[in-house]
Protein backbone atom coordinates (compact mmCIF):
# COMPACT_ATOMS: atom_id res chain seq x y z
CA UNK A 1 0.00 0.00 0.00
CA UNK A 2 1.67 2.96 -1.05
CA UNK A 3 2.10 6.16 1.54
CA UNK A 4 -1.28 7.94 -0.58
CA UNK A 5 -3.33 5.48 -0.64
CA UNK A 6 -2.54 5.51 3.72
CA UNK A 7 -3.16 9.44 3.80
CA UNK A 8 -6.55 8.99 1.98
CA UNK A 9 -7.49 6.10 4.30
CA UNK A 10 -6.54 8.02 7.70
CA UNK A 11 -7.87 11.24 6.03
CA UNK A 12 -11.47 8.87 5.59
CA UNK A 13 -11.11 7.51 9.14
CA UNK A 14 -10.22 10.63 11.31
CA UNK A 15 -10.77 13.94 8.85
CA UNK A 16 -10.61 15.99 12.15
CA UNK A 17 -6.91 14.64 13.02
CA UNK A 18 -5.81 15.30 9.62
CA UNK A 19 -7.54 18.27 8.73
CA UNK A 20 -7.75 20.24 12.20
CA UNK A 21 -9.11 23.21 10.57
CA UNK A 22 -11.40 21.65 7.98
CA UNK A 23 -14.57 22.55 10.52
CA UNK A 24 -13.56 25.72 10.58
CA UNK A 25 -13.20 26.24 6.79
CA UNK A 26 -16.59 25.19 6.49
CA UNK A 27 -18.27 27.00 8.86
CA UNK A 28 -16.33 30.26 7.53
CA UNK A 29 -17.62 29.22 3.96
CA UNK A 30 -21.19 28.33 5.06
CA UNK A 31 -21.09 31.82 6.66
CA UNK A 32 -20.09 34.02 3.72
CA UNK A 33 -23.13 32.15 1.75
CA UNK A 34 -25.24 32.82 4.30
CA UNK A 35 -24.42 36.70 4.35
CA UNK A 36 -25.34 36.75 0.21
CA UNK A 37 -27.90 34.67 0.87
CA UNK A 38 -29.46 37.47 3.39
CA UNK A 39 -28.32 40.56 1.22
CA UNK A 40 -30.42 39.20 -1.30
CA UNK A 41 -33.36 38.59 0.79
CA UNK A 42 -33.06 41.99 1.96
CA UNK A 43 -32.76 43.58 -1.87
CA UNK A 44 -35.99 41.74 -2.76
CA UNK A 45 -38.20 42.06 0.68
CA UNK A 46 -37.37 45.86 0.88
CA UNK A 47 -37.50 46.45 -3.35
CA UNK A 48 -34.31 48.14 -3.19
CA UNK A 49 -34.15 47.80 -7.08
CA UNK A 50 -37.79 49.20 -7.34
CA UNK A 51 -36.76 51.80 -4.29
CA UNK A 52 -33.53 52.52 -7.00
CA UNK A 53 -35.60 52.92 -10.16
CA UNK A 54 -38.18 55.46 -8.57
CA UNK A 55 -35.63 57.92 -7.58
CA UNK A 56 -35.64 61.40 -9.22
CA UNK A 57 -32.01 62.56 -9.21
CA UNK A 58 -33.56 65.36 -10.77
CA UNK A 59 -34.81 66.27 -7.84
CA UNK A 60 -31.86 65.50 -5.52
CA UNK A 61 -29.50 67.57 -7.45
CA UNK A 62 -32.22 70.46 -7.34
CA UNK A 63 -32.06 70.18 -3.63
CA UNK A 64 -27.78 70.01 -2.74
CA UNK A 65 -27.85 73.03 -5.30
CA UNK A 66 -30.56 74.97 -3.27
CA UNK A 67 -28.86 73.87 -0.05
CA UNK A 68 -25.26 75.67 -1.42
CA UNK A 69 -26.22 78.48 -3.83
CA UNK A 70 -29.61 80.87 -3.73
CA UNK A 71 -31.86 82.25 -6.34
CA UNK A 72 -33.48 85.11 -7.85
CA UNK A 73 -36.47 84.52 -9.71
CA UNK A 74 -37.95 86.73 -12.53
CA UNK A 75 -41.54 86.29 -13.06
CA UNK A 76 -43.36 87.59 -15.99
CA UNK A 77 -46.99 87.39 -15.29
CA UNK A 78 -48.71 87.01 -18.85
CA UNK A 79 -52.30 88.16 -17.54
CA UNK A 80 -50.90 91.86 -16.36
CA UNK A 81 -47.72 91.74 -18.09
CA UNK A 82 -45.95 93.04 -14.50
CA UNK A 83 -42.56 91.47 -14.17
CA UNK A 84 -41.35 91.17 -10.65
CA UNK A 85 -37.74 89.88 -9.28
CA UNK A 86 -37.80 88.29 -5.91
CA UNK A 87 -35.41 85.97 -3.90
CA UNK A 88 -36.06 82.17 -3.37
CA UNK A 89 -39.71 83.11 -5.14
CA UNK A 90 -40.60 84.72 -1.65
CA UNK A 91 -42.64 88.09 -2.81
CA UNK A 92 -41.96 89.24 0.67
CA UNK A 93 -38.33 89.92 -0.57
CA UNK A 94 -39.39 91.52 -3.99
CA UNK A 95 -36.66 94.24 -5.58
CA UNK A 96 -37.97 97.63 -5.84
CA UNK A 97 -35.66 98.29 -8.06
CA UNK A 98 -34.15 95.78 -10.50
CA UNK A 99 -30.28 94.40 -10.42
CA UNK A 100 -28.37 95.15 -12.97
CA UNK A 101 -28.96 91.89 -14.75
CA UNK A 102 -32.60 92.82 -15.50
CA UNK A 103 -33.50 95.77 -18.05
CA UNK A 104 -37.16 95.84 -18.43
CA UNK A 105 -38.47 98.47 -20.93
CA UNK A 106 -41.57 99.06 -22.81
CA UNK A 107 -42.73 95.45 -22.56
CA UNK A 108 -39.80 93.72 -23.34
CA UNK A 109 -37.40 92.53 -20.56
CA UNK A 110 -33.70 91.10 -21.10
CA UNK A 111 -32.13 89.15 -18.54
CA UNK A 112 -28.49 88.12 -18.15
CA UNK A 113 -29.02 84.36 -16.43
CA UNK A 114 -25.38 84.00 -16.35
CA UNK A 115 -23.01 80.65 -17.58
CA UNK A 116 -23.36 82.43 -20.95
CA UNK A 117 -27.30 82.50 -21.22
CA UNK A 118 -29.61 85.47 -21.89
CA UNK A 119 -33.34 85.62 -21.93
CA UNK A 120 -35.74 87.98 -23.79
CA UNK A 121 -39.00 88.18 -22.25
CA UNK A 122 -42.76 89.56 -23.58
CA UNK A 123 -46.24 88.52 -23.55
CA UNK A 124 -46.45 87.20 -27.12
CA UNK A 125 -42.95 85.03 -26.39
CA UNK A 126 -39.82 83.69 -24.43
CA UNK A 127 -36.01 83.41 -26.01
CA UNK A 128 -33.49 81.58 -24.72
CA UNK A 129 -29.77 82.15 -25.64
CA UNK A 130 -26.92 80.46 -25.20
CA UNK A 131 -23.43 82.68 -26.34
CA UNK A 132 -25.77 84.90 -29.00
CA UNK A 133 -27.42 81.38 -30.28
CA UNK A 134 -31.08 80.89 -30.14
CA UNK A 135 -31.58 77.58 -28.78
CA UNK A 136 -35.55 77.64 -26.74
CA UNK A 137 -38.17 79.75 -28.16
CA UNK A 138 -41.96 79.89 -26.51
CA UNK A 139 -45.09 81.45 -27.43
CA UNK A 140 -48.57 81.04 -25.65
CA UNK A 141 -51.52 79.10 -26.74
CA UNK A 142 -54.74 78.82 -25.61
CA UNK A 143 -54.77 76.10 -23.50
CA UNK A 144 -50.94 76.49 -22.14
CA UNK A 145 -47.63 77.08 -23.88
CA UNK A 146 -46.37 76.04 -27.26
CA UNK A 147 -42.42 75.11 -27.77
CA UNK A 148 -41.40 77.02 -30.98
CA UNK A 149 -38.09 75.59 -31.07
CA UNK A 150 -36.38 71.94 -31.23
CA UNK A 151 -37.42 70.31 -27.80
CA UNK A 152 -33.81 69.22 -26.10
CA UNK A 153 -32.94 66.38 -23.74
CA UNK A 154 -32.56 68.60 -20.53
CA UNK A 155 -36.46 69.96 -21.64
CA UNK A 156 -39.84 68.84 -20.10
CA UNK A 157 -43.09 69.85 -22.29
CA UNK A 158 -46.28 69.29 -21.35
CA UNK A 159 -49.62 70.76 -22.94
CA UNK A 160 -49.70 72.98 -19.54
CA UNK A 161 -46.04 73.72 -18.83
CA UNK A 162 -42.72 73.70 -20.39
CA UNK A 163 -39.40 73.56 -17.87
CA UNK A 164 -36.08 73.25 -18.56
CA UNK A 165 -32.79 73.29 -17.01
CA UNK A 166 -29.28 73.97 -19.51
CA UNK A 167 -27.16 74.57 -16.95
CA UNK A 168 -27.41 73.44 -13.12
CA UNK A 169 -27.42 77.77 -12.66
CA UNK A 170 -30.38 78.28 -15.11
CA UNK A 171 -33.85 76.75 -14.90
CA UNK A 172 -36.82 78.04 -16.96
CA UNK A 173 -41.11 77.69 -16.04
CA UNK A 174 -43.21 78.43 -18.65
CA UNK A 175 -46.90 78.12 -18.26
CA UNK A 176 -50.58 79.42 -19.04
CA UNK A 177 -50.10 81.89 -16.69
CA UNK A 178 -46.68 83.15 -16.63
CA UNK A 179 -43.08 82.61 -17.46
CA UNK A 180 -40.56 82.33 -14.48
CA UNK A 181 -36.74 82.27 -14.89
CA UNK A 182 -34.54 81.33 -11.71
CA UNK A 183 -30.92 82.37 -11.43
CA UNK A 184 -28.72 80.78 -9.14
CA UNK A 185 -25.45 82.27 -7.02
CA UNK A 186 -23.23 80.22 -4.95
CA UNK A 187 -23.49 81.62 -1.25
CA UNK A 188 -26.14 82.53 1.20
CA UNK A 189 -27.87 85.61 0.30
CA UNK A 190 -28.58 87.80 3.28
CA UNK A 191 -27.27 85.51 5.88
CA UNK A 192 -26.45 88.61 7.90
CA UNK A 193 -28.78 91.25 6.46
CA UNK A 194 -31.81 91.02 5.53
CA UNK A 195 -33.92 92.73 2.57
CA UNK A 196 -35.44 95.11 5.21
CA UNK A 197 -32.38 95.90 7.15
CA UNK A 198 -30.89 99.11 6.94
CA UNK A 199 -27.09 97.00 6.46
CA UNK A 200 -28.94 95.33 3.65
CA UNK A 201 -25.93 93.99 1.16
CA UNK A 202 -23.69 95.13 4.01
CA UNK A 203 -20.69 92.76 4.28
CA UNK A 204 -19.70 91.58 7.47
CA UNK A 205 -16.21 92.48 7.76
CA UNK A 206 -17.58 95.95 6.73
CA UNK A 207 -20.06 95.68 9.31
CA UNK A 208 -17.03 95.06 11.48
CA UNK A 209 -15.48 97.93 10.51
CA UNK A 210 -18.54 100.04 11.17
CA UNK A 211 -18.44 98.96 14.55
CA UNK A 212 -14.50 99.71 15.25
CA UNK A 213 -14.44 103.29 13.04
CA UNK A 214 -17.41 104.45 11.35
CA UNK A 215 -20.13 106.82 11.28
CA UNK A 216 -23.00 106.25 13.28
CA UNK A 217 -25.68 104.84 10.68
CA UNK A 218 -29.06 105.01 13.49
CA UNK A 219 -28.57 108.08 15.81
CA UNK A 220 -30.59 106.31 18.80
CA UNK A 221 -28.25 103.87 18.82
CA UNK A 222 -24.35 102.85 18.23
CA UNK A 223 -23.18 101.00 15.63
CA UNK A 224 -22.50 97.99 17.11
CA UNK A 225 -25.99 97.60 19.03
CA UNK A 226 -27.59 98.50 15.39
CA UNK A 227 -25.10 95.18 13.68
CA UNK A 228 -26.16 92.79 16.71
CA UNK A 229 -29.50 93.30 16.67
CA UNK A 230 -29.82 93.22 12.99
CA UNK A 231 -27.93 89.89 12.76
CA UNK A 232 -29.72 88.80 15.45
CA UNK A 233 -33.20 89.80 14.03
CA UNK A 234 -32.53 88.92 10.81
CA UNK A 235 -36.30 87.41 9.51
CA UNK A 236 -35.15 85.54 6.58
CA UNK A 237 -32.22 83.26 8.30
CA UNK A 238 -33.22 83.95 11.89
CA UNK A 239 -30.30 83.55 13.97
CA UNK A 240 -31.58 84.94 17.12
CA UNK A 241 -34.31 81.85 17.08
CA UNK A 242 -31.83 79.40 15.54
CA UNK A 243 -29.20 79.58 18.16
CA UNK A 244 -32.20 80.23 21.28
CA UNK A 245 -33.94 76.59 20.21
CA UNK A 246 -30.10 75.21 19.96
CA UNK A 247 -29.51 76.15 23.34
CA UNK A 248 -32.60 74.51 24.45
CA UNK A 249 -31.45 71.34 22.92
CA UNK A 250 -28.77 71.71 24.86
CA UNK A 251 -29.70 71.97 28.12
CA UNK A 252 -32.62 68.98 27.11
CA UNK A 253 -29.45 66.65 26.50
CA UNK A 254 -27.89 67.94 29.70
CA UNK A 255 -30.63 67.67 31.68
CA UNK A 256 -31.93 64.21 30.68
CA UNK A 257 -28.04 62.77 31.16
CA UNK A 258 -27.63 64.35 34.53
CA UNK A 259 -30.67 63.61 36.11
CA UNK A 260 -30.38 59.80 34.26
CA UNK A 261 -26.93 59.23 36.48
CA UNK A 262 -28.20 60.79 39.27
CA UNK A 263 -31.35 58.52 39.63
CA UNK A 264 -28.99 55.59 38.04
CA UNK A 265 -25.93 55.33 40.58
CA UNK A 266 -27.68 54.72 43.60
CA UNK A 267 -30.22 52.13 41.78
CA UNK A 268 -26.78 50.54 40.19
CA UNK A 269 -25.57 49.42 43.79
CA UNK A 270 -28.88 47.69 44.45
CA UNK A 271 -28.40 45.94 40.99
CA UNK A 272 -25.30 44.80 41.84
CA UNK A 273 -24.05 41.17 42.84
CA UNK A 274 -21.14 41.97 44.81
CA UNK A 275 -22.97 44.52 47.27
CA UNK A 276 -26.83 43.34 47.67
CA UNK A 277 -27.28 39.86 48.86
CA UNK A 278 -30.74 39.55 47.95
CA UNK A 279 -31.64 38.30 44.47
CA UNK A 280 -35.57 39.24 44.79
CA UNK A 281 -34.54 42.73 44.64
CA UNK A 282 -31.54 42.26 42.29
CA UNK A 283 -34.17 40.96 39.57
CA UNK A 284 -36.37 43.64 40.76
CA UNK A 285 -34.19 46.50 40.01
CA UNK A 286 -32.59 44.79 36.74
CA UNK A 287 -36.17 44.55 35.31
CA UNK A 288 -36.49 48.44 35.87
CA UNK A 289 -33.34 49.00 33.79
CA UNK A 290 -34.51 46.57 30.73
CA UNK A 291 -37.86 48.20 30.36
CA UNK A 292 -36.42 51.41 30.67
CA UNK A 293 -34.12 51.12 27.90
CA UNK A 294 -35.84 48.54 26.09
CA UNK A 295 -38.58 51.51 24.71
CA UNK A 296 -36.95 53.85 23.16
CA UNK A 297 -36.36 57.51 23.49
CA UNK A 298 -38.46 58.59 20.53
CA UNK A 299 -41.48 56.00 21.54
CA UNK A 300 -40.90 57.84 25.43
CA UNK A 301 -41.08 61.13 23.69
CA UNK A 302 -43.95 60.33 22.03
CA UNK A 303 -45.71 59.69 25.47
CA UNK A 304 -44.86 62.01 27.28
CA UNK A 305 -45.93 64.92 24.75
CA UNK A 306 -49.34 62.87 25.09
CA UNK A 307 -49.62 63.72 29.29
CA UNK A 308 -47.32 66.90 29.24
CA UNK A 309 -47.78 68.93 25.55
CA UNK A 310 -45.34 69.95 23.31
CA UNK A 311 -42.16 71.77 25.34
CA UNK A 312 -38.83 70.73 26.31
CA UNK A 313 -40.00 68.86 29.36
CA UNK A 314 -41.23 65.90 27.36
CA UNK A 315 -37.68 65.27 25.64
CA UNK A 316 -36.02 65.93 29.28
CA UNK A 317 -38.35 63.19 30.70
CA UNK A 318 -37.58 60.83 27.44
CA UNK A 319 -33.78 61.29 27.66
CA UNK A 320 -34.39 60.66 31.48
CA UNK A 321 -36.27 57.66 31.63
CA UNK A 322 -33.95 55.78 28.78
CA UNK A 323 -30.41 56.96 29.79
CA UNK A 324 -31.40 55.43 33.92
CA UNK A 325 -31.67 52.45 32.63
CA UNK A 326 -28.32 52.12 30.19
CA UNK A 327 -26.77 53.98 33.08
CA UNK A 328 -28.13 51.50 35.40
CA UNK A 329 -26.74 48.41 33.49
CA UNK A 330 -23.17 50.09 32.93
CA UNK A 331 -22.78 51.51 36.58
CA UNK A 332 -24.05 48.04 38.01
CA UNK A 333 -21.27 45.93 35.93
CA UNK A 334 -18.77 48.23 36.63
CA UNK A 335 -19.37 48.01 40.48
CA UNK A 336 -19.73 44.23 40.34
CA UNK A 337 -15.92 44.20 38.34
CA UNK A 338 -14.46 46.45 41.04
CA UNK A 339 -11.64 45.09 43.00
CA UNK A 340 -12.23 43.49 46.03
CA UNK A 341 -8.94 43.70 47.47
CA UNK A 342 -9.52 47.24 48.21
CA UNK A 343 -13.37 46.47 49.41
CA UNK A 344 -11.14 44.02 52.51
CA UNK A 345 -9.05 46.64 52.73
CA UNK A 346 -11.42 49.48 53.91
CA UNK A 347 -13.26 47.00 55.65
CA UNK A 348 -10.17 45.66 57.81
CA UNK A 349 -9.61 49.39 58.63
CA UNK A 350 -12.77 48.75 61.20
CA UNK A 351 -14.85 50.66 57.97
CA UNK A 352 -18.60 49.55 58.16
CA UNK A 353 -20.53 48.57 54.96
CA UNK A 354 -21.48 52.13 53.25
CA UNK A 355 -18.06 53.63 54.68
CA UNK A 356 -16.44 50.47 52.66
CA UNK A 357 -18.97 51.04 49.82
CA UNK A 358 -17.72 54.61 49.47
CA UNK A 359 -14.54 54.59 49.72
CA UNK A 360 -13.20 51.32 48.36
CA UNK A 361 -15.84 50.79 45.24
CA UNK A 362 -16.80 54.27 44.12
CA UNK A 363 -13.21 55.53 43.72
CA UNK A 364 -12.74 52.74 41.30
CA UNK A 365 -16.09 53.18 39.10
CA UNK A 366 -15.76 56.74 39.14
CA UNK A 367 -13.85 56.89 35.75
CA UNK A 368 -15.92 54.83 34.25
CA UNK A 369 -19.28 57.17 35.71
CA UNK A 370 -17.41 60.30 34.28
CA UNK A 371 -16.54 58.89 30.89
CA UNK A 372 -20.33 57.53 29.88
CA UNK A 373 -21.99 60.53 31.86
CA UNK A 374 -19.88 62.97 29.95
CA UNK A 375 -20.42 60.41 26.54
CA UNK A 376 -23.77 60.21 26.67
CA UNK A 377 -24.04 64.19 27.27
CA UNK A 378 -22.59 64.50 23.64
CA UNK A 379 -24.81 61.90 22.53
CA UNK A 380 -27.91 62.58 23.53
CA UNK A 381 -27.63 66.39 21.50
CA UNK A 382 -27.79 64.26 18.43
CA UNK A 383 -30.73 62.50 19.80
CA UNK A 384 -32.82 65.65 21.83
CA UNK A 385 -32.52 66.80 17.91
CA UNK A 386 -34.36 63.86 16.86
CA UNK A 387 -36.85 64.00 19.80
CA UNK A 388 -37.38 67.85 19.33
CA UNK A 389 -38.59 67.06 16.02
CA UNK A 390 -41.41 64.97 17.09
CA UNK A 391 -42.44 67.91 19.13
CA UNK A 392 -40.44 68.42 22.54
CA UNK A 393 -39.24 71.71 21.08
CA UNK A 394 -35.65 73.02 19.97
CA UNK A 395 -33.44 72.94 17.29
CA UNK A 396 -35.24 69.89 15.74
CA UNK A 397 -38.29 71.72 15.37
CA UNK A 398 -36.84 74.21 13.79
CA UNK A 399 -35.02 71.81 11.50
CA UNK A 400 -37.85 70.41 10.71
CA UNK A 401 -40.00 73.76 9.76
CA UNK A 402 -36.97 74.45 7.41
CA UNK A 403 -37.28 71.06 5.84
CA UNK A 404 -41.23 70.48 5.40
CA UNK A 405 -41.41 73.42 3.08
CA UNK A 406 -39.03 71.57 0.60
CA UNK A 407 -37.66 75.04 -0.59
CA UNK A 408 -35.61 77.11 2.02
CA UNK A 409 -32.85 73.65 2.00
CA UNK A 410 -30.08 76.60 2.50
CA UNK A 411 -31.89 77.49 5.95
CA UNK A 412 -31.97 73.75 6.24
CA UNK A 413 -28.24 73.02 5.68
CA UNK A 414 -27.24 75.71 7.94
CA UNK A 415 -29.22 74.61 10.73
CA UNK A 416 -27.15 71.04 9.96
CA UNK A 417 -24.41 72.71 10.05
CA UNK A 418 -24.86 74.19 13.28
CA UNK A 419 -26.03 70.80 14.91
CA UNK A 420 -22.59 69.40 13.57
CA UNK A 421 -20.80 72.21 14.69
CA UNK A 422 -21.83 71.76 18.30
CA UNK A 423 -21.52 68.42 18.70
CA UNK A 424 -17.79 68.33 17.70
CA UNK A 425 -17.21 71.47 19.94
CA UNK A 426 -19.39 69.12 23.00
CA UNK A 427 -17.23 65.89 21.66
CA UNK A 428 -13.83 67.83 22.32
CA UNK A 429 -15.17 69.64 25.46
CA UNK A 430 -16.43 66.05 26.89
CA UNK A 431 -13.21 64.37 25.93
CA UNK A 432 -11.15 67.40 27.38
CA UNK A 433 -13.20 67.48 30.50
CA UNK A 434 -13.00 63.37 30.92
CA UNK A 435 -9.09 63.44 30.57
CA UNK A 436 -9.20 66.08 32.98
CA UNK A 437 -11.37 64.83 35.87
CA UNK A 438 -9.99 60.55 35.47
CA UNK A 439 -6.57 61.92 34.88
CA UNK A 440 -6.85 63.75 38.10
CA UNK A 441 -8.70 61.19 39.94
CA UNK A 442 -5.64 58.93 39.09
CA UNK A 443 -3.05 61.27 40.70
CA UNK A 444 -5.32 61.56 43.76
CA UNK A 445 -5.10 58.25 44.22
CA UNK A 446 -1.41 57.83 43.72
Amino acid sequence: MTSSTNYETLATAYPEAINPNRRKQMMWLGGFFGLIGYFAYIWVAFDISGAFARASMDRATLLALDSYAYKHHVELSLRTGEVMVNLEGNRRAAFDEFPDWVVADDGFTSVDMGQGYRAELALGFMRIYRDGALIVETAPGPDGPLLQSEALGWMKVAPNKIEGRPDSYVRFIVTKSKITLQRYTTGWENFWFDNGSPLHGTSIWAAIGLTISGEQVDPTQSNLSLVSSEIWGNQEWQHGQVWYAMLITILMAFCGTVLAAITALPLSFMAANNINPMWFLRGAVKRVFDFLRGVDALIWSLIFIRAFGLGPLSGILALWFTDTGTFGKLFSEAIENADKKQIEGVSSAGAGAVQSTWFGVVPQILPVLISQTLYFLESNTRSATVIGMLGAGGIGLKLADAMRTGQDWENTMYIISLIIAVVIIMDNFSGWLRTRLIKGQEKSAL
